[in-house]
């Protein structure tokens, strides 16, 4: 089979790997959607890669199981089953792989598929059985792909945040996580704020309910906020931007005794303590989601009838790789996702 593998400087290859076989615990998809995630973009811009290191990408799979390893005793990890994946594999018996939480492992190196394994932009994915996650038939590949890591990491953030209906919320920027994080907070009943500096995407914030926007590059956000919120500040501001600005502006845009939340990769600021301490701010970070919370974000997304295929604005093949990266690296309009 063929899979895409990053090779620094803005290129990639279609690399040729032998068909995966599971193992003992294993697993191995058919991979029938494969999300393309703006973290992404740190390994495809990245100078070079290590020589010789070649690692399949694509940490966003959903798929139909087509075999089976022995030992597996996950009931729905059985050929045929439609299923998303958890992209993290720990030691599977500490209290943070035992609640769901293989990323937050401390006893051995975590696995992360698409970046320390090979991942989903090929054919086929082997993974552990207990990476995977049911997913309803009533969902789509491809809402199941944008669940498993972007979707989900909005979903993971307002968990951290316990956002309610009754929450004003300033959602600083309206890529794949943002938007994503706008439709959930709307389904929520929550007031949202939409920050983007792309004109289309503060245009599908529109679309997707969002009730005010905002373009930061105007120099007014924390004047914008507050006169939206009649003086008073968001309640709740979640970072999904990366940008050093927007967490800066984050933290001036929410009310005493707000919580902000940093979810966007990359940023790296500074802030004075006493501006901020007689606040009482609450200052998170959030990574993506459990196991469990997932699974919880999957539910809701079908009790509230949330159409998440809005999402994708750009549908790809594998031998389409460069053309979909080149145009994804400009970091404009929705989300894309590769279809096999």
């Amino acid at each position: 089979m063929r899979g895409i593998v990053f090779r620094g400087n803005c290129t990639l290859e279609l690399a040729t790997f032998p068909d995966p076989t599971p193992d003992v615990g294993e697993v191995v998809l058919e991979i029938k959607a494969s999300g393309m995630c703006g973290s992404d973009l740190h390994f495809y811009r990245q100078p070079q890669t290590i020589p010789g290191r070649s690692v399949i990408a694509g940490h966003e799979p959903c798929g139909v199981v087509v075999a089976v390893g022995p030992g597996v005793i996950e009931p729905h990890a059985r050929v045929g089953a439609r299923v998303m994946v958890h992209h993290y594999s720990g030691c599977r018996g500490c209290p943070d792989c035992r609640s769901g939480w293989p990323q937050m492992c401390r006893t051995v190196p975590v696995t992360v598929y698409g970046t320390d394994a090979h991942g989903a932009h090929a054919p086929y994915m082997k993974v552990p059985a207990s990476t995977l996650v049911p997913l309803d038939e009533r969902l789509s590949f491809e809402a199941g792909a944008a669940i498993s890591c972007g979707t989900g990491t909005a979903w993971g953030a307002f968990e951290r945040i316990g956002l309610t209906g009754r929450d004003t919320v300033a959602i600083f920027g309206q890529g794949p996580v943002g938007l994503s994080a706008t439709l959930l907070a709307k389904a929520q009943g929550a007031m949202v704020i939409a920050l983007d500096i792309d004109e289309s995407r503060r245009r599908t914030s529109r679309t997707f309910g969002a009730d005010a926007v905002i373009n930061p590059q105007d120099g007014r956000v924390v004047d914008a906020i507050h006169e939206l919120t009649d003086g008073k500040g968001a309640g709740v501001a979640l970072e999904t931007s990366g940008a050093a600005a927007a967490s800066r502006d984050a933290l001036d845009s929410v009310s005493p005794w707000g919580t902000v939340c940093l979810v966007g990769i990359g940023a790296e600021f500074s802030f004075l303590l006493a501006k901020y301490l007689r606040t009482q701010l609450r200052i998170l970070t959030s990574w993506t989601m459990s196991i469990p919370g997932q699974q919880a974000c999957a539910d809701f997304v079908v009790e509230r009838g949330i159409d998440l295929d809005r999402l994708f604005t750009d549908r790809w093949r594998l031998d389409q790789a460069e053309e979909a990266y080149q145009s994804f690296n400009r970091q404009s309009g929705g989300k894309g996702v590769f279809l096999m």
